[in-house]
């Protein structure tokens, strides 16, 4: 990643973190995380949870319900999903070429 893509990059993790912090806070709920992260279901975030690939750490809260997450790790996660969209789409790009 060279000097403007690695910018670029960072610029869109502080856009998504100040958008998800906006809107639900430091911390987002499981319920909120299993949509954010694209479950199809709750049941398929917690067969995630089960399983331990949850892609971002998540933790419980005494005397909560649930797990919940930092808004920073998800932003830094749907930069790096989005990072490695255009890697793929370049890459398929000069493959017809």
């Amino acid at each position: 990643m060279n000097t403007i893509e690695l910018k670029i990059f960072s610029d869109l993790a502080v856009q998504l973190e100040h958008q998800l912090t906006d809107r639900h806070g430091p911390m987002v709920p499981s319920s909120v995380l299993a949509r954010l992260l694209g479950y199809a279901s709750p049941e398929a975030f917690r067969q995630a949870v089960t399983r331990k690939t949850i892609p971002v750490p998540i933790f419980k809260i005494k005397n909560r319900r649930g797990y919940f997450a930092l808004t920073k790790d998800i932003a830094i996660w749907l930069a790096i999903q989005r990072n490695g969209a255009n890697d793929q789409s370049i890459a398929s790009e000069d493959a017809m070429i």
